[in-house]
């Protein structure tokens, strides 16, 4: 793992814990976007416990989401939210679960630079969260590159996670 890919743990000015990633991408915003709007793509590197064929997304501001989980992970049927704004192929931002996820995207060079945050409220799930994401946007990175992702496994992640953001 490289430190420049790790996320960052800071506070909003509201009192909300934020996680902040930077990923130089070698793919133009919009093949990028469609990673991030398309259930095909998303299926191959975001959250694993959704059942993607369920999943309807609708990119107009106030639009509801209703992630539906796959039987077998817990209780909840779904993890709802909501479109707070959609700006393509620059801005993706929603609800999920009482958490807010943001993508931008802006050109850089032959790609582009995602930022991803993810603000939230319990400060203790930051580093399960951080490796989480990690994860997932090296998932991504490879899905973009069509290759198979070969990240380090989600509990060395997290240790490390849990290293770096005892110190901050």
């Amino acid at each position: 793992m490289s430190i420049r890919d790790m996320g960052t743990f800071g506070m909003t000015a509201d009192g909300r814990c934020a996680l902040r990633f930077e990923r130089q991408l070698r793919h133009s915003p919009a093949t990028v976007w469609r990673a991030l709007t398309e259930t095909d793509q998303l299926r191959a590197w975001f959250v694993d416990i959704i059942d993607y064929d369920r999943l309807r997304l609708d990119l107009t501001p106030g639009a509801q989401l209703d992630f539906y989980v796959k039987p077998g992970f817990g209780d909840t049927e779904a993890i709802r939210g909501e479109i707070v704004r959609a700006d393509p192929p620059r801005l993706l931002e929603f609800t999920w679960d009482g958490e807010t996820l943001s993508f931008e995207l802006t050109p850089a060079g032959d790609g582009c630079l995602l930022v991803f945050t993810n603000i939230f409220d319990d400060r203790d799930a930051a580093s399960a969260l951080g490796a989480g994401w990690h994860a997932g946007l090296d998932r991504l990175d490879a899905l973009l590159d069509d290759r198979a992702a070969d990240g380090e496994p989600i509990d060395a992640l997290q240790r490390e996670y849990e290293s770096v953001f005892q110190a901050s």
